[in-house]
């Protein structure tokens, strides 16, 4: 802002200074309300303003709103500075009254456009405890609707970046104590260290706190309204005891699976131990913190034709050394699929079409199974998915294959469709077929609360979770994934996917994989072949193991 005003609270009373002078608080612009979100003083012989604004005019209503915001006025009147009044008023009273602000510098930065930054040096305090807090946050100027006045674009992230129209501020005794958690090994985990690791810390935290041993601080948290979502701190005033709670997470690996989704705007993987279950890491590299390696639902392209692989071979329709068709296209039920670039493998056999990643060999055989649910079946009494009985440790979701008929149940024995699965599901089938059994993943030990992990019907015969294990092991060595796979030794398997997603130019990369007794997979949005993307994350986790 040009003029350069600083707004000030003062021994807990706010004032706007300005070039030295003191301003008392009070309506700089008398009679200024209303716009899209307030009332308005507009009459019927007044004109209203169109066009875009003047710097004047985005100076003077960015002015007023930090005012008016600092100044302690009544916050239904600093919302009627914006364009959303009926939302912006909590937001703003909030700011005192929750997150318990007794006293703040705002210093506006120079306007870009419309939109003007502004640092906030605050104290907040609870029951005689303070604490200095800063951040920086921005607010953009537009013409009110109806009014045709300068007006703040209201968004809960003006008063801080961090809020939405789904969480709060605010300051009191922690619901949780803190946790000091641990790997494996007892080496230290923080979000610090391993940022991506936030959400889930922050759910352990809400969980095991208690149990863990510890006692609650005071801290100026993000609330989520959700309440079964956890808290997220952002100030402590007053340290509670931490307590120490052992994770099965290996920072080793979790430093490498941190620095590989570095490498993509959007990317996510899961490692899991086969013999145990046990997850060694979790990592997402993601503007918005979600948890998509635990959370997310995504079809996972070809990565899926481990299931539909073994569900065929069960059902004595296909054997890896069995000769299989792989046209360049084939039509089910009016639905055309394809083969990457219309390839085709003459006189192949079922495990050179696994390797290669063939769509059409496998959706040739879905009239033979003579069950439209046998996917999910497969799924769900081998793999244990869908079954939405996950006891992680953690908040996650462990896939689903929902009945389907049709060109979408073809799609789904490819990876499309309606199949949901994010990289801890498909790092959990990988899992499966190099181990033979479903082991439910977790994060925790069961022995902490005495939770009751998911079981899957019946393992893998034999047979075929040796045939499909030698199908990963030649898409490994001499299929799709060889190149990503080629740098690591041991017991290696893997398979590819790429799944298209309506809208997206670039279809999503996917990959999974195992060495010896570790399972990965990896997800990169808009990442083209699962090879050149989504591969290079799995190997670099799992040489890590």
């Amino acid at each position: 802002m040009r003029s350069g005003v600083k707004v000030a609270v003062i021994g807990g009373v706010f004032v706007v200074v300005a070039g030295g002078v003191g301003y008392g608080a009070y309506n700089i612009y008398d009679g200024l309300t209303g716009g899209g979100g307030g009332a308005t003083t507009t009459s019927a012989s007044q004109e209203v303003e169109t066009g875009p604004l003047s710097a004047e005019e985005i100076d003077k209503a960015a002015k007023e709103f930090l005012t008016g915001w600092a100044s302690g006025r009544d916050a239904a009147e600093v919302a009627q500075l914006t364009n959303d009044a009926a939302a912006a008023e909590t937001v703003i009273g909030g700011f005192r009254d929750e997150a318990r602000v007794v006293d703040a510098v705002i210093t506006p930065g120079k306007a870009v456009g419309p939109t003007v930054p502004f640092t906030v040096k605050a104290t907040v305090e609870l029951d005689g405890t303070s604490k200095p807090w800063s951040y920086d946050s921005s607010l953009t100027v537009v013409r009110g609707v109806t009014t045709g006045r300068p007006l703040v674009d209201w968004s809960p992230s003006v008063i801080h970046p961090q809020l939405t129209g789904e969480n709060h501020l605010v300051t009191s005794e922690a619901a949780a104590p803190p946790i000091e958690a641990v790997d494996r090994n007892g080496a230290k985990l923080t979000k610090e260290k391993y940022p991506s690791l936030g959400p889930v810390l922050d759910q352990l935290r809400e969980r095991y706190g208690a149990d863990a041993g510890g006692s609650p601080g005071i801290e100026l948290m993000l609330k989520s309204n959700d309440e079964t979502l956890p808290d997220q701190t952002l100030l402590i005033l007053a340290k509670g005891k931490a307590g120490k709670l052992r994770t099965t997470l290996d920072a080793t690996v979790q430093a490498a699976a941190e620095r590989a989704v570095k490498k993509f705007s959007e990317a996510s993987v899961a490692a899991v131990k086969p013999s145990t279950g046990e997850i060694l890491a979790v990592a997402n590299n993601r503007a918005d913190g979600f948890n998509a390696a635990m959370l997310g639902k995504q079809a996972p392209g070809s990565t899926m034709k481990i299931v539909t692989a073994a569900m065929l071979m069960e059902k004595g329709l296909a054997a890896a050394n069995k000769p299989a068709e792989c046209p360049p296209n084939v039509m089910y039920q009016g639905r055309t699929f394809q083969n990457l670039d219309g390839f085709s493998i003459p006189n192949g056999t079922f495990a050179q079409s696994f390797a290669r990643s063939c769509n059409t060999a496998f959706i040739k055989l879905i009239d033979d199974t003579g069950n439209d649910s046998a996917l999910k079946e497969e799924a769900e009494q081998v793999f244990g998915i869908g079954l939405d009985n996950w006891q992680t440790g953690i908040t996650s979701f462990d896939g689903t294959v929902p009945s389907a008929t049709g060109g979408e149940a073809a799609a789904q024995y490819i990876g499309q469709g309606t199949v949901q699965m994010n990289v801890l599901t498909m790092a959990s089938i990988t899992a499966t077929a190099k181990q033979g059994t479903f082991k439910q993943p977790i994060i925790v030990p069961l022995s902490l609360d005495d939770r009751e992990r998911a079981t899957a019907a019946r393992s893998l015969p034999y047979s075929v979770a040796q045939q499909l294990r030698d199908m990963m092991r030649l898409t490994a060595t001499s299929g799709t994934g060889a190149s990503a796979m080629s740098g690591l030794g041991g017991d290696k398997g893997a398979k590819t996917g790429s799944a298209e997603v309506d809208g997206q130019a670039t279809s999503n990369s996917w990959f999974t994989g195992f060495q010896d007794d570790l399972a990965a997979a990896a997800v990169v949005q808009s990442g083209g072949h699962g090879g050149d993307a989504a591969g290079p994350v799995v190997a670099a986790v799992l040489g890590a193991g």
